[in-house]
């Protein structure tokens, strides 16, 4: 029964600014959308930087306009098949959820090129490759953080419970939370050269992209010196519930260019992603054995590989070769020293 009274949300409407007859979160504020771009330019360029490293190709992205939907409503509006998602939270921010949304098409090109290939002939889906695209997004919201941590004021930001599944029936962008949660998301075309175009999206949940709009907003008004959590009326929203940490001071890292030498000159997009950890391996050899071959094995079994004895092993980073060398033993344990360096993606090889 309407008792004439306003209700806790229709109160939070108005001292918002919006209509108490209506749903007073469902539009962001112009200030909101203009700093929420700053975060999408930032996933943006983390995507650029990391993809284009791996392909060693150029790479083109384009930002369309974000918009607030329901979790349900941006399901509908995706084509078939359902995009694979990538999940993580916001560590030391009350582990607010993100999630990555890739069309499958592009997942699979991201893990062609972790897995070493060139991304022109596409793999069958397979947990293999899907965990390699994995990894590829997380190396992308690595380096999105690192720049993030910059515009909050130094604040320190780690992803943390990453995960990840392709759609399913009925898949939601942040399965935890109703159909009906609210969403920000931020859509992205990517065009690697000489490879099909495909889309990804950022995506977070409306409270949450609200909260984070007001700690930059915080940043920037007190001349980048701290971050102060934003004032709420009712619950906390995420990114409200923890104080600022120490003020640190954040500048890009500097390393000696390999080969040797020194000298200044511009950051290049690598120094994004510098702190980002990968994977090296050593590969002594490799063969091909049939089905039948493999089944036939026993405990004592000789797998005669491709390369002769004493001949260099291949030294891949990433599933990607650069350079070659020869085995030594350091102590207890096996190593490698570098003989010959090949460069990484395609690049000039070091001198």
């Amino acid at each position: 029964m309407d008792d004439g009274l306003l209700s806790q949300d229709e109160i939070n409407a108005l001292l918002s600014g919006g209509d108490a007859g209506g749903d007073g979160d469902s539009e962001l504020s112009s200030g909101d959308s203009e700093l929420l771009n700053k975060v999408a330019d930032i996933f943006s360029n983390a995507e650029n930087s990391v993809i284009g490293m791996l392909s060693g190709k150029g790479i083109e992205i384009s930002l369309d306009d974000a918009e607030v939907l329901t979790q349900e409503e941006f399901r509908e509006k995706l084509p078939e098949p359902p995009p694979f998602l990538f999940s993580a939270t916001f560590g030391g921010f009350d582990d607010t959820p993100l999630t990555l949304a890739i069309e499958q098409r592009g997942g699979l090109t991201l893990a062609d090129l972790m897995m070493g290939g060139g991304g022109t002939e596409l793999p069958e889906p397979s947990d293999l490759y899907w965990n390699a695209a994995q990894e590829g997004l997380s190396q992308v919201v690595g380096s999105a953080f690192t720049s993030l941590s910059g515009l909050l004021g130094g604040r320190r930001l780690m992803p943390e419970n990453t995960g990840s599944a392709v759609g399913e029936e009925g898949w939601l962008l942040f399965a935890t939370q109703s159909a009906d949660t609210k969403v920000w998301v931020s859509p992205a075309n990517i065009q690697i050269e000489g490879l099909e175009p495909f889309r990804a999206w950022t995506a977070l949940p409306l409270d949450s992209a609200i909260a984070l709009a007001g700690l930059i907003r915080d940043v920037e008004e007190g001349g980048g010196k701290k971050a102060a959590a934003p004032a709420s009326s009712g619950p906390a929203p995420a990114f409200g519930g923890q104080q600022p940490g120490p003020v640190v001071d954040v500048r890009p890292a500097a390393f000696q260019p390999l080969g040797g030498g020194g000298g200044g000159g511009p950051a290049s997009p690598i120094d994004m992603i510098a702190d980002i950890p990968v994977r090296v391996t050593v590969e002594l050899g490799k063969t091909r054995k049939s089905v039948s071959e493999i089944l036939a094995l026993t405990n004592g079994a000789v797998i005669e590989l491709d390369k002769m004895a004493g001949e260099p092993v291949d030294i891949l980073v990433n599933g990607k070769m650069i350079a070659k060398g020869e085995v030594v033993v350091i102590d207890e344990n096996f190593g490698v020293r570098i003989t010959d360096i090949l460069g990484v993606g395609g690049a000039r090889a070091a001198s």
